[in-house]
């Protein structure tokens, strides 16, 4: 379950970012989650709570809020912005076949909240 690695690197970049007193009162972490980033919601909140409630950490009561990121094309041809869907991907304009992929991919720290 790569999840596990990737709480794990998120706490890392939390931790370059901020200093120890303040991670303390760390309450919530937002994430963007592409659709195609190969990441499941629901394993990246199990493995958050495996790994606060295994390893020595101060993160025991942090919450993780996932906002999953729709895949999105762009036709070069007919400049027009498509939402995929069905992972069908075909331009929603011109209906020709696209693999410009300019969202969906994501997987990135958006916001982090402190306790007062």
């Amino acid at each position: 379950m790569h999840e596990i690695s990737l709480v794990r690197n998120i706490f890392r970049t939390l931790e370059d970012q901020f200093p120890p007193e303040e991670l303390a009162r760390l309450k919530m972490i937002r994430l963007r989650v592409g659709m195609l980033s190969n990441v499941e919601p629901i394993l990246m909140q199990n493995a958050l709570e495996a790994v606060t409630a295994t390893e020595q950490t101060a993160h025991q009561s942090v919450k993780l809020e996932i906002e999953t990121v729709p895949i999105r094309i762009y036709c070069e041809d007919c400049q027009c912005d498509t939402l995929i869907e069905n992972y069908r991907f075909r331009c929603g304009s011109c209906d020709q076949p696209n693999k410009n992929v300019v969202s969906g991919t994501e997987l990135l720290i958006s916001g982090v909240e402190f306790e007062d």
